[in-house]
C-alpha cells in the first residue's frame, strides 16, 4: 500500500510545488559508457525513510528505490530491480545511487527524498544529461536511370544503450514537404554486436524498384533510441533522364536526315523528268525524215498538176483560135 509520504511526494513532483525545507541542486553532463554516483546524505536523527526518483523530461516520476534507515540494504523497484547498472550505497548515513555504463535514456532529473512522519524533504536534486556516441550514417547520393532499382542503406551505431530503437524513413523533395514513407518499429533483428565492444551496429535497407522521376528527392533515415531521435544526413536520389546534349544531337540528326531525304527525292524526280524529255526528243528526231519525204512527194505532185494545167490551157486557146480562122494552116 502506498504511504501518505509517497502520495505527497508524487503530488509535489507532478505539480512542481516546493514541498521541502531545503535542497541541494546540481547538474552533471557525461558521455555514454561512463559511471555516475549521485550522492544523498541524511542525518541519523531526521529522516526515517529515503527514496530515489527518476523523472525524464516530459514524463512522470519513476520510483527507483526506497531505504529505511534501520535496515541494512535498500530496495529497487520496477525496471531498476533487475538492472545491474543501478546499485545503492547505504553505508554510514549514505543513500548514494550508482549508475554504471550510462545510456542516453539515463538522462533525467534524479531526486533523493527523505520523509519523517508527515514531513517530506528533497535532500538532493541532480539533473543528468548523457550525450551518446550514437550516429546514423547514410550514403551521400545515388544516380539511377528511369525504370531501375536501388537499395538505400542506413547504418546505425547505437552506442552503449541496449534498448530497442525504431527506424523511420522520410522523403523530402522540392515538390512536397517531408513525409514518412517507411518505418521499422521496435525491431533489432538487423543489429549485430561485435565481441568485446560496447556498441551496436545496425544496418537497415530500403529497397526501391521501378523508379521514375517522382522518386527523386532526399531520403532521411531517423532513429528513435533511448529517448532521443537522431537523423542521418540524407541520401539524395537522382533519377537521371537522357542528357539534353544527346537529345539535341539526335534531333539535329533527325532534321538533317529528313532534309537529305527530301533533297534526294527532288533529285530523283528531276532525273526522271530529264530522262523522259530526252526520250521524247529522240523519238521526234527519228520520225523527222519520213515527214520530209512525204512533203517532197507532195511538192512533185503539185508541180505535175501545174504543168498539166498549163498545157491544157494552151491547147484550149489554140483550138479556140483555129475555130475562129485566126490561124492559117
Amino acid at each position: 500500500m502506498m504511504t501518505s509520504a509517497l502520495v505527497l511526494s508524487l503530488t509535489c513532483l507532478f505539480w512542481g510545488e516546493l514541498c521541502f525545507y531545503g535542497s541541494n541542486r546540481s547538474f552533471k553532463s557525461l558521455e555514454t559508457g561512463n559511471s555516475l554516483t549521485l550522492p544523498c546524505f541524511y542525518e541519523a536523527n531526521l529522516p526515517a525513510r529515503l527514496y530515489w526518483y527518476k523523472q525524464p523530461m516530459g514524463q512522470r516520476p519513476q520510483l527507483i528505490s526506497s531505504f529505511y534507515k534501520f535496515e541494512k540494504n535498500g530496495t529497487l523497484y520496477g525496471e531498476f530491480k533487475n538492472n545491474q547498472r543501478f546499485t545503492l550505497d547505504t553505508t554510514d548515513g549514505n543513500n548514494h545511487l550508482k549508475i554504471s555504463h550510462l545510456c542516453i535514456s539515463d538522462s533525467a532529473v534524479y531526486n533523493c527524498l527523505g520523509s519523517y512522519l508527515s514531513t517530506l524533504e528533497i535532500l538532493e536534486s541532480t539533473a543528468v544529461s548523457v550525450t551518446g556516441s550514437a550516429s546514423v550514417l547514410q550514403s551521400a547520393s545515388e544516380i539511377i536511370q528511369p525504370g531501375g532499382s536501388v537499395t538505400l542503406n542506413c547504418t546505425v551505431h547505437t552506442g552503449t544503450c541496449d534498448g530497442e530503437h525504431s527506424v523511420y524513413w522520410f522523403k523530402h523533395s522540392q515538390e512536397s514537404h517531408p513525409g514518412l514513407i517507411y518505418t521499422y518499429g521496435g525491431r533489432n533483428d538487423q543489429c549485430e554486436r561485435k565481441d568485446n565492444a560496447q556498441t551496436h551496429t545496425c544496418v537497415y535497407n530500403l529497397p526501391m524498384k521501378r523508379l521514375n522521376l517522382s522518386h527523386a528527392g532526399t531520403y532521411y533515415c531517423a532513429v528513435a533510441s533511448c529517448g532521443h531521435i537522431l537523423f542521418g544526413d540524407g541520401t539524395k536520389l537522382d533519377v537521371q533522364v537522357d542528357s539534353p546534349v544527346l537529345v539535341y544531337f539526335l534531333s539535329g540528326a533527325l532534321t538533317f536526315t529528313t532534309i537529305l531525304v527530301v533533297l534526294l527525292a527532288l533529285s530523283v524526280f528531276k532525273m526522271k523528268k530529264r530522262n523522259s524529255y530526252q526520250s521524247t526528243e529522240s523519238q521526234a528526231r527519228l520520225s523527222a525524215p519520213s515527214t520530209t519525204n512525204t512533203e517532197g512527194h507532195g511538192d512533185a505532185d503539185n508541180l505535175h498538176y501545174a504543168a498539166l494545167s498549163n498545157w491544157t490551157c494552151l491547147v484550149g486557146m489554140a483550138w479556140e483560135h483555129l475555130m475562129r480562122g485566126e490561124f492559117d494552116l
